[in-house]
């Protein structure tokens, strides 16, 4: 597994900030029936348990929204992942279908309620460090032009490719992706990135050919 590595200012102004970090292969496959069914009763499950004024106060989702605030950046202008697909499900909004892969990550983050980057580890650069982002040109998937100034960016040899918000065409996942590389980002501490970790590993054990698990935990 590739290094990876958090910015020493990054932790002074978001001292809960660590992610766990996952290397494997996969398979790349259509979104099954198993899986649309397993995304549908999540869609159900978040429905009755969550609502728009409940969902600020979930303890992740909460931590996740001061830590943007520290670093000087409106969490509700510029929402995390995890935040914006709750929502959308809350409103009543279904999951996309993409691909076994993006489609398990989703899960795994409506799930976590942790922000999930799911990225093809062969189109990384080196290592990797996580920084505070500056005034820079970012393109989000499907979102254009992105202002990632004062938040987490992923960062490799070439740029930054990842934010907690949202990641770059460049390591989005295709049909030739063979190996992945996934973010689990915590705002609030270690305590429960394992049990997220292994959820990581049996979501993707279960809806896709999946091998070769590598995990660190990142402080």
């Amino acid at each position: 597994m590739r290094k990876v590595t958090v910015s020493k200012n990054l932790k002074e102004k978001v001292p809960g900030y660590c992610l766990a970090v996952l290397s494997f292969d996969i398979k790349i496959e259509l979104t099954s029936d198993a899986l649309k069914e397993e995304m549908t009763n999540l869609e159900r499950e978040v429905q009755q348990m969550l609502t728009l004024e409940n969902l600020l106060k979930q303890p992740r989702i909460e931590a996740a929204r001061v830590g943007y605030r520290s670093l000087g950046k409106d969490p509700s202008r510029y929402r995390l992942a995890t935040e914006a697909l709750l929502r959308r499900l809350i409103k009543g909004n279904g999951l996309y279908h993409i691909n076994n892969a993006v489609d398990i990550g989703n899960i795994l983050s409506v799930r976590t309620q942790r922000s999930v980057a799911v990225l093809d580890e062969d189109k990384i650069m080196g290592d990797i460090l996580i920084r505070i982002g500056e005034d820079e040109p970012y393109e989000g998937i499907g979102r254009g032009n992105i202002n990632i100034k004062n938040i987490p960016v992923y960062c490799d040899k070439k740029g930054p490719f990842g934010t907690p918000t949202s990641d770059t065409p460049r390591t989005r996942i295709t049909e030739n992706t063979h190996k992945i590389l996934l973010f689990i980002t915590s705002f609030n501490g270690t305590e429960g990135l394992v049990t997220d970790v292994e959820l990581a590993k049996e979501l993707f054990s279960r809806f896709s050919v999946s091998s070769n698990f590598s995990v660190e935990i990142v402080e």
